[in-house]
């Protein structure tokens, strides 16, 4: 038996599986057909629109279009705003943690991270200290150099401080004169050897004052914090134990003055 080589009526040439596209402004009309049994095209149409936000460009006119672009520009300046924000945000939560003087935590955010230190030492069951700081004869300092010298001090101990612990330790101005200093990982031995290592740097070091030598000393309790421990018993104990080592302290008078 010979096959026709005659094609279906109805089927449109140059397509496959019949198929026609007719163009128009607003796309292209896609006919998709398929041939019966009977020699009959069966099909439907699909229509290809292009769009912008769900509006179909037939009804883009050049006001719809204006107001589109102004639209999206007000997002983009919306994003832009979002994120400036964000980002004053960040910096205003960085202040309200940070003293307004020293490079280091204020006490809020020092008690917060102690709490923070106590709980993973004692879920892990891993040692953990404190060191309570003091200037010694600060007062005396602010009375007779002025305030201005006493800032001098406080930002040269609390340099020191910040130079002479870990990373992975936390130091923090609790007020006037006094600082704190989270040693995670020290056993009390450490901290206390931790403490007069810090003391002599303090004392090594004069603090410049309009071209002389203002010698300065600290005295610095150390404890190791129990598990019944809460942050402010922690601290009255380090504090108790500073006061201890101001009485027993070899450092002499308060700080005075060298040429």
């Amino acid at each position: 038996m010979k096959i026709s080589d005659k094609k279906p009526a109805g089927r449109a040439g140059g397509l496959s599986g019949g198929a026609s596209v007719q163009a128009s402004g607003g796309g292209a009309a896609v006919s998709v057909g398929t041939v019966s049994g009977s020699g009959e095209v069966q099909g439907r149409v699909i229509r290809d629109t292009t769009s912008i936000m769900g509006i179909p460009e037939v009804e883009l006119t050049p006001s719809v279009r204006t107001a589109i672009m102004a639209l999206m520009g007000e997002v983009d300046n919306m994003r832009k705003e979002l994120r400036a924000a964000r980002e004053r945000l960040r910096s205003a939560e960085a202040l309200a943690d940070h003293d307004s003087l020293l490079p280091m935590l204020n006490r809020r955010a020092f008690v917060r991270e102690l709490s923070s230190a106590m709980s993973y030492a004692k879920r892990y069951e891993t040692p953990l200290s404190l060191l309570y700081i003091d200037i010694d004869g600060f007062k005396g300092i602010n009375d007779t150099y002025g305030h201005a010298a006493g800032d001098a001090v406080l930002a040269d101990v609390a340099r020191k401080i910040v130079a002479h612990i870990r990373e992975s330790d936390i130091a923090g101005r609790l007020g006037g004169d006094e600082f704190g200093i989270i040693l995670s990982h020290a056993t009390e031995k450490v901290a206390r050897a931790k403490a007069q290592s810090i003391a002599d740097v303090v004392a090594r070091g004069p603090v410049l004052l309009e071209g002389r030598g203002l010698g300065v000393s600290v005295s610095i309790g150390a404890v190791r914090i129990g598990s019944e421990d809460e942050p402010e018993t922690a601290l009255a104990r380090a504090d108790k134990a500073m006061y201890s080592a101001k009485r027993f302290a070899r450092s002499g008078p308060p700080a005075t003055p060298t040429h």
